[in-house]
C-alpha cells in the first residue's frame, strides 16, 4: 500500500512538473493535455484519472506552491509578536515561495485577464483572508494614516516584480549572470523590510 502510494505521488509530482512547462510555453489556452501527459511520460487516460481538466491542473500547482506558505501567514498575522516582525516574516516567506516558485509570477500575469476570477478564487480556497491581514495592520498603523491596502499592494509589489521581470533585470543589469541574480534576490529580503521599516517609522 506503501508503494503504490508512493507511485502515486511520483507520477502526479512529473505531470505537475509537465504542466508547468507547458503552461509556461503555451499559456493556459495554448496548453494540450494530451502534450503535458507526453511530456510527463504518461498517457492521456492517466493523467484525466489524475486530474481531470487543464483548469484543475492549473489549480493544483498553485495550490502546491501556496500550500505551506499560506497558514503560516495567516497565523502570523494572527499573532502577537511586534508588528515589524510580522512584516519580515511575511517577506521572508514570499520570497521563499517565490525562489521556490518562481513561474507563479508569470503564471498570475498571463492568466489574469483570460479569467479575473480565478486567481482570487485559488487564493481565498487555500485560506487567504485579506481581513485578518488588514485588521493587524490598522491596529498598528492607526495613527499613521496608512491605508492598510496600499501598503501590502506595495510589500507584495517589491517582492513580486524581480521573478515577474526576471528576464529583464537579469539580462540589462547582470548580463545574464544567474549568480549574480540569484545573490540579488536573496538580498531582496533584506532590502525590501528596510524600505518598509523606514517608511513606517517616518
Amino acid at each position: 500500500m506503501v508503494k503504490i502510494k508512493k507511485i502515486e505521488k511520483n507520477t502526479e509530482d512529473k505531470i505537475l512538473e509537465a504542466a508547468k512547462e507547458e503552461f509556461l510555453q503555451k499559456g493556459f489556452d495554448g496548453a494540450r493535455m494530451q502534450q503535458i501527459a507526453e511530456r510527463a511520460g504518461i498517457n492521456k487516460a492517466l493523467l484525466n484519472y489524475y486530474f481531470r481538466s487543464k483548469e484543475n491542473l492549473f489549480k493544483a500547482i498553485f495550490k502546491n506552491a501556496l500550500g505551506e506558505f499560506i497558514p503560516k501567514i495567516m497565523t502570523t498575522f494572527q499573532s502577537e509578536i511586534p508588528f515589524l516582525e510580522k512584516i519580515k516574516l511575511f517577506i521572508d516567506g514570499y520570497i521563499d515561495m517565490l525562489i521556490k516558485n518562481p513561474h507563479l509570477p508569470v503564471f498570475i500575469i498571463s492568466e489574469i485577464h483570460r479569467n479575473p476570477k480565478l486567481i482570487p478564487e485559488i487564493l481565498i480556497n487555500q485560506g487567504v483572508k485579506p481581513e485578518i491581514i488588514f485588521k493587524a495592520i490598522s491596529k498598528e498603523l492607526k495613527i499613521k494614516n496608512i491605508n492598510p491596502v496600499h501598503l501590502m499592494v506595495n510589500v507584495l509589489s517589491m517582492c513580486i516584480f524581480p521573478f515577474a521581470a526576471s528576464p529583464i533585470i537579469k539580462g540589462v543589469f547582470f548580463k545574464q549572470n544567474e549568480i549574480k541574480f540569484n545573490q540579488f534576490i536573496k538580498e531582496r529580503k533584506k532590502i525590501v523590510f528596510q524600505f518598509v521599516e523606514n517608511a513606517l517609522r517616518k
